[in-house]
């Protein structure tokens, strides 16, 4: 495409400029993930890389630049029946200037390495990556992967830029799987406290249903005190949705809801736009995202949470001074925790903390740096996701 490879020289010549003035850039798409940290180089603008380079629906695989709205790409994948399940979040509203437009790209999406409700049934980010094309800190255009599943020979490179952060390659172009969307869906209600609704998810999770997203939380939509309420989408074949729906009412009570409204809930689940998210119980209260194994236990914390992917993922508002004893809960479980942003609704520039890695990994991570940048220049004093298994 014209337009993908002019903007192509651009960044190449930019890049090479950056070199040979010793001067650090800052990779930005649409800045929805500001909060998760920006370095503070030259700005380097990746949206003139916007583009659909093919799409083959009849073989589940579309390539597309990486500074392409990750809208459009939805948009374009809706109008064929089709979806990227690990459902992205866009996160657009934590802008200053927010609007109803969703800035997000695909390049941003890759390098946050976020998913949504879906992730614990249907997989993450980096399992719909084929391939892609990056340039690296010396200039150079390279090609990782393919358009087919088994295309790999020795390490994974384009996974392994899924939560880089833009600090190993600017990406310029990703092939990526996609699915049909189910041709049924059903959202279950059920009133339990979080022990009883994590022992309900483990049980149905090694039963034949076709679970797909779970959220538990004290719900505070309704007046009066908030309820502690465990939601439950199923998605799949028409028959299973339904044995599946009678199966689940028949054993626990509660009710279906209506389609619109729970498809709404959802979304705002995914772009952590639901009332738990934007009324922090506090003002010096930070929200915790925590990864943990599905079959981990309630964690003896004192703080409103909020739980998915069906015990998987946790999130928690505790104050800045108890930061020790989240981290100690977790790594008691398991798992790893986060500060996904601070204070207030709208998270902050620059919010976004990682749990420190440990020796190896940072090792690792050193490596992979010295060998993709050599001189530093890609969106400097960030550092890949500390546990880059669980996105």
């Amino acid at each position: 495409m014209p337009n993908l490879q002019s903007a192509l020289r651009t960044l190449t010549d930019r890049i090479a400029a950056a070199r040979a003035d010793g001067t650090p850039l800052c990779l930005r798409g649409g800045g929805s993930k500001d909060f998760m940290g920006r370095s503070h180089g030259t700005l380097l603008d990746t949206r003139e890389l916007s583009g659909i380079v093919s799409y083959e629906p009849t073989e589940l695989v579309v390539t597309v630049g990486c500074g392409t709205p990750l809208a459009e790409l939805e948009a374009l994948l809706a109008e064929q029946g089709q979806c990227l399940p690990f459902e992205p979040p866009h996160l657009h509203w934590s802008l200053a200037n927010a609007t109803d437009a969703s800035p997000a790209t695909v390049g941003g999406m890759l390098a946050a390495g976020l998913s949504g409700p879906a992730r614990a049934s249907v997989g993450g980010v980096r399992d719909y990556v084929l391939g892609l094309k990056l340039l690296n800190g010396l200039g150079q255009h390279l090609t990782f992967g393919g358009q087919v599943m088994k295309n790999v020979a020795g390490y994974d490179v384009s996974r392994l830029m899924v939560g880089a952060r833009g600090t190993l390659g600017l990406l310029t172009e990703v092939s990526l799987k996609v699915l049909p969307r189910a041709p049924a869906e059903a959202t279950l209600c059920f009133a339990l406290e979080q022990a009883a609704a994590l022992e309900a998810l483990h049980r149905w999770g090694g039963q034949p249903l076709p679970l797909n997203a779970s959220c538990w939380v004290l719900d505070a939509s309704q007046p009066g005190t908030p309820k502690p309420s465990l939601y439950v989408r199923l998605r799949g074949a028409v028959a299973a949705v339904e044995a599946a729906c009678q199966k689940m009412l028949a054993e626990l009570p509660g009710q279906r809801l209506e389609a619109a409204q729970s498809g709404t809930d959802w979304a705002l689940c995914r772009n952590q736009q639901l009332p738990f998210f934007t009324q922090p119980p506090q003002a010096d209260a930070e929200l915790w995202r925590l990864s943990l194994p599905q079959t981990a236990p309630v964690l003896a914390l004192p703080y409103a949470s909020l739980v998915e992917w069906h015990g998987a993922l946790r999130w928690l508002w505790a104050p800045a001074a108890d930061a020790g004893r989240v981290q100690a809960a977790a790594r008691q479980a398991g798992g790893s925790a986060t500060v996904f942003w601070r204070g207030a609704a709208a998270p902050q520039a620059a919010s976004y903390s990682l749990t420190p890695a440990d020796a190896a990994l940072a090792t690792i991570s050193q490596r992979l740096k010295a060998s993709f940048d050599p001189e530093g220049i890609f969106n400097p004093g960030l550092t890949p996701h500390a546990n880059p298994s669980r996105p």
